[in-house]
């Protein structure tokens, strides 16, 4: 399997999966006829995957709608840098916008694992109720869309940095089937 169909692969379930998050983090996956241990160990292993990214300041599919649409990000702009022929001038200001964003986004995305964690809490320590179970949620929502708003706008900044040409590459080695 190519490289680019793998990766394609992956962003896939990770964005699959990172919509589940927010709601399968602190429900007992049993509850919606996916009790097997193998549903369990995905879930979890999908709850670390997503503590480990957003804790270093990625996006883990939060930007998925720009990047499948045209707006690229700082990131994957670089992996790309040498099949973009980015010039020495886009290099930098696409590691300056990698730079800011983690800078940004870091802090951040703490906000949003505390959330999930304080979410999951109340229902390990069996104190979950309605109005509680409610300002956790919003307390978490509140958090990933401000995670959300970091990734999403710097791909707005990061596809001016482009050509049209440069866009029209990048996209086709990220979102073209091989």
């Amino acid at each position: 399997m190519s490289r680019r169909r793998s990766t394609r692969i992956l962003m896939t379930t990770i964005v699959a999966t990172a919509g589940l998050l927010g709601t399968a983090s602190s429900v007992s996956w049993g509850q919606h006829g996916h009790g097997h241990d193998g549903g369990h160990q995905a879930a979890e292993a999908c709850s670390a995957e997503f503590d480990k990214v957003v804790g270093e300041g990625r996006g883990f599919g939060l930007a998925f709608a720009a990047d499948q649409n045209g707006y690229p990000g700082p990131l994957h702009v670089l992996e790309l840098k040498d099949r973009l022929k980015l010039t020495a001038d886009q290099e930098a200001k696409a590691q300056a916008l990698l730079h800011a964003m983690f800078v940004e986004s870091k802090p951040k995305s703490a906000r949003l694992l505390e959330a999930e964690a304080k979410l999951r809490r109340l229902f390990a320590d069996r104190s979950a109720d309605d109005a509680a179970v409610r300002a956790a949620v919003a307390e978490v929502e509140r958090a990933r869309s401000e995670v959300r708003l970091v990734h999403l706008l710097t791909h707005l900044k990061t596809r001016e940095l482009l050509t049209e040409d440069q866009r029209r590459i990048y996209h086709e080695a990220r979102w073209t089937p091989r």
